[in-house]
């Protein structure tokens, strides 16, 4: 229970009542940082159910709510490592640049290039939920994969990036601060286990999504749920677009259930590079390579959702 209120109080604007905070506590919370992730995606994917809502302004909308909730911590934190990567400067030059409030050049095209990347990728995805016409009057398809599914998958991702980073072996750059806190506090075993339950959770994540697809009529009026399900028999046999489309991509063949997970270790690996350049330039962890890893890893899952999908 301790570990759970530190990783919200941690990871997310809400308010938590911490009563411990040490080692053990620590890796407990960044054990638990997946199941934040999910907390936090509920309300931000919240946007982009949002009917009549184009897809642009939605995403935007998810991003900036997913900031707020976070308190725009992982965001400053990559805008941070950014600056002190970029500068070239030693270890403890590098990390000192990283102390400071104010962001640099590197800082600033990172947090506009992730930005724009998270947004468009989530705009994407939305757009696939488009309505089309069928029979002379607009129906709305939900696309098999669709924008909410995504963005909860990158939540979790880049809340995983945490639980890998603070694993066994990997040290702290600076022996005080949060990477001090929670650095070599998760066991290795455990950041497999719970690699695996977000591989689980992604997989019937997808199944849902896939499910909920298969019945656009749950969302129309009754006089309109038959041409609905007639479309949507289409569009599922022409493998994620209307028959009379053309033929579909072979990667839009994929299923959910396979593209969240997917997407998922994508997110993974490119944290995995991320942490080991920060490692070898920085010599471990801090708290700006923690929030980085976390905007990387969401970043890069939700582009490779929007790819395979």
């Amino acid at each position: 229970m301790h570990g759970a209120r530190l990783a919200i109080g941690t990871l997310t604007v809400f308010r938590v009542r911490v009563d411990r905070v040490d080692r053990r506590a620590a890796g407990q919370a960044m054990l638990l940082a997946p199941a934040v992730g999910v907390l936090l995606a509920a309300p931000a994917s919240l946007p982009l159910v949002v009917p009549g809502l184009p897809p642009l302004p939605a995403a935007v909308l998810a991003v900036g709510v997913l900031a707020v909730l976070t308190r725009g911590l992982h965001l400053d934190g990559l805008a941070d490592l950014a600056d002190g990567l970029g500068s070239g400067k030693p270890a403890d030059r590098a990390l000192d640049i990283m102390r400071k409030s104010d962001i640099g050049p590197f800082g600033v095209m990172a947090l506009v290039l992730t930005l724009l990347i998270q947004v468009s990728a989530l705009s994407a995805l939305a757009a696939a939920a488009d309505p089309v016409s069928w029979h002379g009057g607009p129906i709305r398809l939900p696309g098999a994969l669709s924008a909410p599914y995504a963005l909860v998958t990158a939540c979790v991702a880049g809340r995983l990036a945490l639980t890998w980073a603070c694993r066994a072996g990997v040290p702290a750059a600076r022996p005080e601060g949060l990477g001090a806190m929670v650095a070599g506090t998760v066991r290795p075993a455990a950041a497999w286990l719970a690699t695996l339950a977000a591989l689980v959770g992604t997989f019937v994540l997808g199944l849902a999504a896939t499910a909920f697809a298969l019945r656009p009529s749950a969302l129309m009026p009754p006089d309109s749920a038959d041409s609905a399900n007639s479309a949507s028999a289409q569009y599922f046999l022409g493998g994620g677009h209307l028959l009379d489309a053309g033929p579909a991509s072979p990667l839009g063949e994929l299923p959910p259930a396979l593209v969240l997970p997917l997407s998922l270790l994508a997110g993974l690996g490119a944290a995995a590079l991320l942490l080991a350049r920060a490692r070898r330039r920085l010599g471990g962890i801090t708290g700006d390579v923690l929030g980085a890893l976390v905007e990387t890893a969401t970043a890069a899952t939700l582009v490779t959702c929007a790819f395979l999908a």
